[in-house]
Protein backbone atom coordinates (compact mmCIF):
# COMPACT_ATOMS: atom_id res chain seq x y z
CA UNK A 1 0.00 0.00 0.00
CA UNK A 2 1.61 3.24 -1.18
CA UNK A 3 0.95 6.19 1.13
CA UNK A 4 0.19 9.62 -0.31
CA UNK A 5 2.45 12.29 1.23
CA UNK A 6 0.87 15.31 2.93
CA UNK A 7 2.05 17.76 5.56
CA UNK A 8 -1.00 17.58 7.86
CA UNK A 9 -3.87 15.12 8.16
CA UNK A 10 -6.94 16.37 10.05
CA UNK A 11 -9.17 13.52 11.26
CA UNK A 12 -12.76 14.67 11.78
CA UNK A 13 -14.80 17.57 10.41
CA UNK A 14 -16.77 18.71 13.43
CA UNK A 15 -16.19 22.03 15.18
CA UNK A 16 -12.56 21.25 16.11
CA UNK A 17 -11.58 19.76 12.76
CA UNK A 18 -13.06 22.59 10.70
CA UNK A 19 -11.42 25.15 12.97
CA UNK A 20 -8.04 23.50 12.39
CA UNK A 21 -8.64 23.34 8.63
CA UNK A 22 -9.58 27.02 8.53
CA UNK A 23 -6.39 28.05 10.30
CA UNK A 24 -4.32 25.82 8.01
CA UNK A 25 -5.86 27.63 5.02
CA UNK A 26 -5.10 30.99 6.62
CA UNK A 27 -1.47 29.93 7.08
CA UNK A 28 -1.09 29.13 3.40
CA UNK A 29 -1.68 25.37 3.45
CA UNK A 30 -3.40 23.94 0.38
CA UNK A 31 -5.98 21.10 0.43
CA UNK A 32 -4.61 18.03 -1.34
CA UNK A 33 -6.11 17.65 -4.79
CA UNK A 34 -6.53 21.40 -5.35
CA UNK A 35 -4.11 24.20 -6.04
CA UNK A 36 -1.51 21.96 -7.73
CA UNK A 37 0.39 25.02 -8.89
CA UNK A 38 0.63 26.36 -5.34
CA UNK A 39 1.79 22.98 -4.07
CA UNK A 40 4.41 22.77 -6.80
CA UNK A 41 5.69 26.18 -5.73
CA UNK A 42 6.33 24.87 -2.22
CA UNK A 43 2.98 25.39 -0.50
CA UNK A 44 2.47 22.92 2.37
CA UNK A 45 -0.56 20.65 2.07
CA UNK A 46 -3.32 19.21 4.27
CA UNK A 47 -6.28 16.88 3.99
CA UNK A 48 -9.43 16.58 6.12
CA UNK A 49 -10.88 13.08 6.52
CA UNK A 50 -14.40 12.68 7.91
CA UNK A 51 -16.27 9.45 8.67
CA UNK A 52 -19.76 10.91 8.15
CA UNK A 53 -21.61 10.90 4.86
CA UNK A 54 -22.40 14.61 5.08
CA UNK A 55 -21.19 17.80 6.82
CA UNK A 56 -22.37 18.73 10.30
CA UNK A 57 -20.33 16.68 12.75
CA UNK A 58 -22.40 15.32 15.63
CA UNK A 59 -25.12 17.94 15.07
CA UNK A 60 -26.58 16.00 12.15
CA UNK A 61 -27.27 13.06 14.49
CA UNK A 62 -29.02 14.95 17.29
CA UNK A 63 -32.66 14.30 18.04
CA UNK A 64 -35.31 16.12 16.06
CA UNK A 65 -36.77 17.98 19.03
CA UNK A 66 -33.46 19.67 19.91
CA UNK A 67 -34.29 23.21 18.82
CA UNK A 68 -32.02 26.20 18.39
CA UNK A 69 -33.73 27.77 21.40
CA UNK A 70 -32.61 24.88 23.62
CA UNK A 71 -29.04 24.42 22.39
CA UNK A 72 -26.44 25.49 24.92
CA UNK A 73 -23.10 27.08 24.17
CA UNK A 74 -23.19 27.28 20.37
CA UNK A 75 -20.02 29.04 19.30
CA UNK A 76 -19.47 30.13 15.73
CA UNK A 77 -16.75 28.63 13.59
CA UNK A 78 -13.82 31.01 13.02
CA UNK A 79 -14.38 33.55 10.29
CA UNK A 80 -18.12 32.96 9.80
CA UNK A 81 -21.02 33.70 12.19
CA UNK A 82 -23.86 31.26 12.70
CA UNK A 83 -26.67 32.48 10.41
CA UNK A 84 -29.86 33.82 12.02
CA UNK A 85 -32.31 31.03 12.74
CA UNK A 86 -35.79 30.68 14.12
CA UNK A 87 -35.51 29.45 17.74
CA UNK A 88 -38.04 26.76 16.81
CA UNK A 89 -35.84 25.34 14.05
CA UNK A 90 -34.25 21.94 14.65
CA UNK A 91 -30.54 22.19 15.48
CA UNK A 92 -29.85 19.18 13.27
CA UNK A 93 -31.16 21.15 10.28
CA UNK A 94 -29.60 24.57 10.94
CA UNK A 95 -26.12 23.64 12.10
CA UNK A 96 -25.20 20.97 9.51
CA UNK A 97 -26.23 23.43 6.79
CA UNK A 98 -23.96 26.02 8.45
CA UNK A 99 -21.07 23.53 8.51
CA UNK A 100 -21.64 22.61 4.85
CA UNK A 101 -21.62 26.25 3.79
CA UNK A 102 -18.47 26.78 5.85
CA UNK A 103 -16.65 23.96 4.07
CA UNK A 104 -17.60 25.43 0.68
CA UNK A 105 -16.82 29.01 1.64
CA UNK A 106 -13.27 28.26 2.68
CA UNK A 107 -12.69 25.47 0.15
CA UNK A 108 -11.69 22.92 2.79
CA UNK A 109 -12.17 19.95 0.44
CA UNK A 110 -13.28 17.54 3.17
CA UNK A 111 -13.08 13.91 2.05
CA UNK A 112 -15.97 11.71 3.14
CA UNK A 113 -17.05 9.19 4.07
CA UNK A 114 -13.55 8.14 5.10
CA UNK A 115 -13.06 6.11 8.28
CA UNK A 116 -9.57 6.14 9.78
CA UNK A 117 -8.78 2.70 11.18
CA UNK A 118 -5.21 3.24 12.40
CA UNK A 119 -2.51 5.85 12.96
CA UNK A 120 0.99 4.47 13.40
CA UNK A 121 4.61 5.53 13.12
CA UNK A 122 5.80 5.03 9.58
CA UNK A 123 8.42 2.25 9.52
CA UNK A 124 8.41 2.41 13.31
CA UNK A 125 10.58 5.52 13.20
CA UNK A 126 9.84 7.82 16.19
CA UNK A 127 11.46 10.72 14.31
CA UNK A 128 9.82 10.02 10.96
CA UNK A 129 6.32 10.53 9.62
CA UNK A 130 2.95 9.23 10.78
CA UNK A 131 1.01 6.77 8.66
CA UNK A 132 -2.78 7.29 8.61
CA UNK A 133 -4.57 4.19 7.32
CA UNK A 134 -8.16 4.46 6.09
CA UNK A 135 -10.85 2.25 4.64
CA UNK A 136 -11.21 -1.49 5.08
CA UNK A 137 -8.41 -4.03 4.93
CA UNK A 138 -9.52 -4.99 1.42
CA UNK A 139 -9.99 -1.40 0.22
CA UNK A 140 -7.31 0.46 2.14
CA UNK A 141 -5.63 3.80 1.53
CA UNK A 142 -2.96 5.60 3.50
CA UNK A 143 -1.53 9.05 4.05
CA UNK A 144 2.03 9.79 5.11
CA UNK A 145 1.92 12.92 7.28
CA UNK A 146 4.35 15.16 9.10
CA UNK A 147 1.61 15.95 11.63
CA UNK A 148 -1.82 14.58 12.53
CA UNK A 149 -4.59 16.63 14.12
CA UNK A 150 -7.10 14.25 15.67
CA UNK A 151 -10.54 15.86 16.03
CA UNK A 152 -12.84 12.83 16.23
CA UNK A 153 -14.83 13.96 19.26
CA UNK A 154 -16.98 11.52 21.20
CA UNK A 155 -20.27 10.94 19.36
CA UNK A 156 -19.35 7.49 18.07
CA UNK A 157 -18.56 6.22 21.58
CA UNK A 158 -21.68 6.43 23.77
CA UNK A 159 -21.00 5.27 27.32
CA UNK A 160 -23.20 2.50 28.73
CA UNK A 161 -22.63 1.79 32.45
CA UNK A 162 -22.51 -1.87 33.39
CA UNK A 163 -24.97 -2.98 36.04
CA UNK A 164 -25.97 -6.44 37.20
CA UNK A 165 -28.98 -7.88 35.38
CA UNK A 166 -28.92 -5.52 32.38
CA UNK A 167 -29.21 -8.46 29.99
CA UNK A 168 -32.38 -9.68 31.73
CA UNK A 169 -34.42 -6.50 31.20
CA UNK A 170 -37.56 -7.24 29.17
CA UNK A 171 -38.20 -3.62 28.20
CA UNK A 172 -36.20 -1.34 25.94
CA UNK A 173 -32.82 0.18 26.69
CA UNK A 174 -31.39 3.00 24.60
CA UNK A 175 -28.75 5.70 24.83
CA UNK A 176 -29.21 9.40 24.07
CA UNK A 177 -27.11 8.62 20.98
CA UNK A 178 -30.12 6.73 19.59
CA UNK A 179 -32.95 8.95 20.87
CA UNK A 180 -35.37 10.21 18.19
CA UNK A 181 -38.30 11.95 19.87
CA UNK A 182 -40.71 11.72 22.80
CA UNK A 183 -43.33 10.21 20.48
CA UNK A 184 -41.67 6.80 20.74
CA UNK A 185 -42.60 6.77 24.44
CA UNK A 186 -46.26 7.66 24.00
CA UNK A 187 -48.91 5.51 25.65
CA UNK A 188 -49.45 2.06 24.20
CA UNK A 189 -52.83 0.40 24.42
CA UNK A 190 -54.08 3.21 26.63
CA UNK A 191 -51.36 2.71 29.27
CA UNK A 192 -48.62 5.25 29.85
CA UNK A 193 -45.10 3.89 29.62
CA UNK A 194 -42.70 4.32 32.54
CA UNK A 195 -39.28 5.60 31.50
CA UNK A 196 -36.27 5.57 33.82
CA UNK A 197 -33.88 8.35 32.77
CA UNK A 198 -30.28 7.96 33.93
CA UNK A 199 -27.86 10.89 34.01
CA UNK A 200 -27.15 14.29 35.51
CA UNK A 201 -26.25 16.29 32.42
CA UNK A 202 -28.03 18.75 30.19
CA UNK A 203 -29.30 16.05 27.83
CA UNK A 204 -30.84 14.08 30.71
CA UNK A 205 -32.80 17.11 31.94
CA UNK A 206 -33.90 18.14 28.45
CA UNK A 207 -35.21 14.67 27.71
CA UNK A 208 -36.81 14.38 31.15
CA UNK A 209 -38.79 17.52 30.36
CA UNK A 210 -39.83 16.18 26.95
CA UNK A 211 -40.64 12.60 27.80
CA UNK A 212 -42.51 13.45 31.01
CA UNK A 213 -45.14 15.13 28.86
CA UNK A 214 -46.17 11.81 27.29
CA UNK A 215 -44.97 9.17 29.77
CA UNK A 216 -44.31 8.59 33.46
CA UNK A 217 -40.66 9.31 34.27
CA UNK A 218 -38.29 8.36 37.04
CA UNK A 219 -34.99 10.30 37.11
CA UNK A 220 -31.85 8.83 38.67
CA UNK A 221 -28.29 10.13 39.01
CA UNK A 222 -25.17 8.71 40.63
CA UNK A 223 -24.66 11.88 42.69
CA UNK A 224 -26.77 14.78 43.85
CA UNK A 225 -27.13 17.45 41.17
CA UNK A 226 -25.28 20.68 41.91
CA UNK A 227 -27.73 23.28 40.62
CA UNK A 228 -26.27 26.66 39.70
CA UNK A 229 -28.87 29.41 39.95
CA UNK A 230 -27.01 31.55 37.40
CA UNK A 231 -27.97 31.33 33.75
CA UNK A 232 -25.76 29.29 31.44
CA UNK A 233 -22.70 31.39 30.64
CA UNK A 234 -20.10 30.42 28.02
CA UNK A 235 -17.29 32.32 29.75
CA UNK A 236 -18.00 30.57 33.04
CA UNK A 237 -18.08 27.23 31.28
CA UNK A 238 -14.68 27.85 29.68
CA UNK A 239 -13.19 28.81 33.03
CA UNK A 240 -14.67 25.73 34.70
CA UNK A 241 -13.48 23.14 32.21
CA UNK A 242 -9.97 24.56 32.29
CA UNK A 243 -9.54 22.35 35.35
CA UNK A 244 -9.68 19.31 33.08
CA UNK A 245 -6.30 20.35 31.65
CA UNK A 246 -4.42 18.90 34.60
CA UNK A 247 -6.25 15.58 34.34
CA UNK A 248 -5.30 15.04 30.70
CA UNK A 249 -1.75 16.23 31.34
CA UNK A 250 -1.43 13.33 33.80
CA UNK A 251 -2.95 10.92 31.30
CA UNK A 252 -6.23 10.46 33.14
CA UNK A 253 -9.53 10.21 31.21
CA UNK A 254 -10.95 13.72 30.71
CA UNK A 255 -14.20 13.04 32.60
CA UNK A 256 -17.57 14.58 31.85
CA UNK A 257 -18.05 18.29 31.25
CA UNK A 258 -20.98 18.39 33.69
CA UNK A 259 -18.68 17.22 36.51
CA UNK A 260 -16.82 20.52 36.36
CA UNK A 261 -19.47 22.94 35.11
CA UNK A 262 -22.37 21.94 37.35
CA UNK A 263 -25.98 22.01 36.16
CA UNK A 264 -27.54 25.35 35.27
CA UNK A 265 -31.21 26.16 35.63
CA UNK A 266 -32.82 26.44 32.23
CA UNK A 267 -36.27 26.86 30.72
CA UNK A 268 -36.73 23.10 30.39
CA UNK A 269 -35.48 22.32 33.91
CA UNK A 270 -37.87 24.88 35.34
CA UNK A 271 -40.72 23.52 33.22
CA UNK A 272 -40.00 20.02 34.54
CA UNK A 273 -39.82 21.39 38.07
CA UNK A 274 -43.17 23.14 37.68
CA UNK A 275 -44.80 19.86 36.64
CA UNK A 276 -43.25 18.09 39.63
CA UNK A 277 -41.09 15.68 37.60
CA UNK A 278 -37.66 17.19 38.34
CA UNK A 279 -37.17 14.83 41.27
CA UNK A 280 -33.76 13.21 41.54
CA UNK A 281 -33.45 9.65 42.89
CA UNK A 282 -30.25 7.77 43.75
CA UNK A 283 -28.77 5.41 41.18
CA UNK A 284 -30.26 1.92 41.18
CA UNK A 285 -28.02 -1.03 42.05
CA UNK A 286 -29.34 -3.67 39.65
CA UNK A 287 -31.62 -4.19 36.68
CA UNK A 288 -34.33 -6.85 36.75
CA UNK A 289 -36.70 -8.07 34.02
CA UNK A 290 -39.46 -5.63 34.94
CA UNK A 291 -37.52 -2.65 36.26
CA UNK A 292 -34.71 -1.54 38.57
CA UNK A 293 -33.72 -2.33 42.16
CA UNK A 294 -33.01 0.72 44.32
CA UNK A 295 -30.30 1.03 47.02
CA UNK A 296 -32.87 0.72 49.82
CA UNK A 297 -34.14 -2.56 48.35
CA UNK A 298 -37.31 -1.12 46.86
CA UNK A 299 -38.31 -1.91 43.28
CA UNK A 300 -39.20 0.59 40.55
CA UNK A 301 -41.02 -0.81 37.50
CA UNK A 302 -39.88 0.35 34.06
CA UNK A 303 -40.79 -0.15 30.43
CA UNK A 304 -37.78 1.79 29.15
CA UNK A 305 -34.33 2.72 30.48
CA UNK A 306 -32.84 5.76 28.77
CA UNK A 307 -29.10 6.17 29.38
CA UNK A 308 -28.10 9.85 29.23
CA UNK A 309 -24.68 8.89 30.52
CA UNK A 310 -22.39 10.72 28.15
CA UNK A 311 -19.69 9.70 25.72
CA UNK A 312 -16.03 8.78 25.67
CA UNK A 313 -13.23 9.97 23.40
CA UNK A 314 -13.27 8.22 20.03
CA UNK A 315 -9.53 7.52 19.76
CA UNK A 316 -9.31 3.76 19.24
CA UNK A 317 -7.54 4.32 15.90
CA UNK A 318 -4.60 5.85 17.80
CA UNK A 319 -3.92 2.57 19.64
CA UNK A 320 -0.92 1.59 17.44
CA UNK A 321 0.95 4.62 18.81
CA UNK A 322 0.85 3.12 22.31
CA UNK A 323 -0.07 6.37 24.04
CA UNK A 324 -2.73 5.18 26.48
CA UNK A 325 -1.60 5.34 30.11
CA UNK A 326 -2.40 2.86 32.88
CA UNK A 327 -5.06 5.37 34.01
CA UNK A 328 -6.83 4.98 30.67
CA UNK A 329 -6.16 8.36 29.04
CA UNK A 330 -3.59 10.01 26.80
CA UNK A 331 -1.11 12.54 28.16
CA UNK A 332 -1.97 15.85 26.49
CA UNK A 333 -0.92 19.43 27.19
CA UNK A 334 -2.26 22.44 25.27
CA UNK A 335 -3.81 20.06 22.76
CA UNK A 336 -0.59 18.19 21.95
CA UNK A 337 0.39 14.65 22.85
CA UNK A 338 3.25 14.71 25.35
CA UNK A 339 4.44 11.29 24.17
CA UNK A 340 4.02 11.81 20.42
CA UNK A 341 4.61 15.50 19.55
CA UNK A 342 3.55 14.99 15.93
CA UNK A 343 0.03 14.29 17.16
CA UNK A 344 -2.51 16.88 18.32
CA UNK A 345 -5.76 15.93 20.07
CA UNK A 346 -8.34 18.70 19.84
CA UNK A 347 -11.90 18.53 21.03
CA UNK A 348 -10.39 16.35 23.76
CA UNK A 349 -10.31 17.13 27.47
CA UNK A 350 -10.44 20.88 28.12
CA UNK A 351 -11.22 21.63 24.46
CA UNK A 352 -14.46 19.58 24.40
CA UNK A 353 -16.57 22.75 24.39
CA UNK A 354 -17.26 24.49 21.09
CA UNK A 355 -15.28 27.60 22.03
CA UNK A 356 -12.49 25.40 23.37
CA UNK A 357 -12.40 23.44 20.12
CA UNK A 358 -11.94 26.64 18.10
CA UNK A 359 -9.04 27.74 20.25
CA UNK A 360 -7.45 24.29 20.17
CA UNK A 361 -7.61 24.20 16.36
CA UNK A 362 -5.87 27.55 16.13
CA UNK A 363 -3.20 26.64 18.67
CA UNK A 364 -2.45 23.31 16.99
CA UNK A 365 -1.85 25.03 13.68
CA UNK A 366 0.38 27.64 15.30
CA UNK A 367 2.50 24.87 16.81
CA UNK A 368 2.72 23.05 13.48
CA UNK A 369 3.75 26.20 11.63
CA UNK A 370 6.45 26.87 14.24
CA UNK A 371 7.84 23.35 13.73
CA UNK A 372 7.72 23.40 9.94
CA UNK A 373 10.72 24.15 7.68
CA UNK A 374 11.66 27.80 7.33
CA UNK A 375 10.34 27.84 3.75
CA UNK A 376 6.86 27.02 5.04
CA UNK A 377 7.02 29.46 7.93
CA UNK A 378 7.93 32.33 5.63
CA UNK A 379 4.61 32.09 3.80
CA UNK A 380 2.35 35.05 4.56
CA UNK A 381 -0.88 34.26 6.42
CA UNK A 382 -3.96 34.36 4.23
CA UNK A 383 -6.81 36.69 5.10
CA UNK A 384 -10.27 35.06 5.20
CA UNK A 385 -11.37 37.28 2.30
CA UNK A 386 -8.50 35.92 0.21
CA UNK A 387 -9.56 32.28 0.57
CA UNK A 388 -11.47 31.71 -2.63
CA UNK A 389 -14.21 29.05 -2.83
CA UNK A 390 -14.17 26.65 -5.76
CA UNK A 391 -16.36 27.28 -8.80
CA UNK A 392 -18.68 24.52 -7.59
CA UNK A 393 -19.04 26.23 -4.24
CA UNK A 394 -19.87 29.54 -5.90
CA UNK A 395 -22.58 27.82 -7.92
CA UNK A 396 -24.23 26.42 -4.81
CA UNK A 397 -24.19 29.61 -2.73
Amino acid sequence: MRAQPVDVVVIGAGQAGLSAAYHLRRRGYTPVGTGAAAAAAGSPTFVVLDADDAPGGAWQHRWASLRMATVNGIYELPGAPVPPADPADAARDVLPAYFADYERRFDLQVRRPVRVRAVRREDGDPAGRLLVETGSETDAEAWSARFVINATGTWRRPFWPRLPGAETFLGRQLHVHDYVSRDEFSARGGARQRVVIVGAGISAVQLLDEISQVADTFWVTRREVDWDAAEFDTAARVAAIAGVEERVRRGEPPGSVISVTGQHRTAWSEAARARGVLVRHPMFTAIEPGGVRMPDGSFEPADVILWATGFRADIGHLAPLGLRTSAGGVRVATGRSLDEPRLFLIGYGPSQSTVGANRAGRDAVRAIVAAEPAAHRSAQPTRPSDIRPTDAAIATN
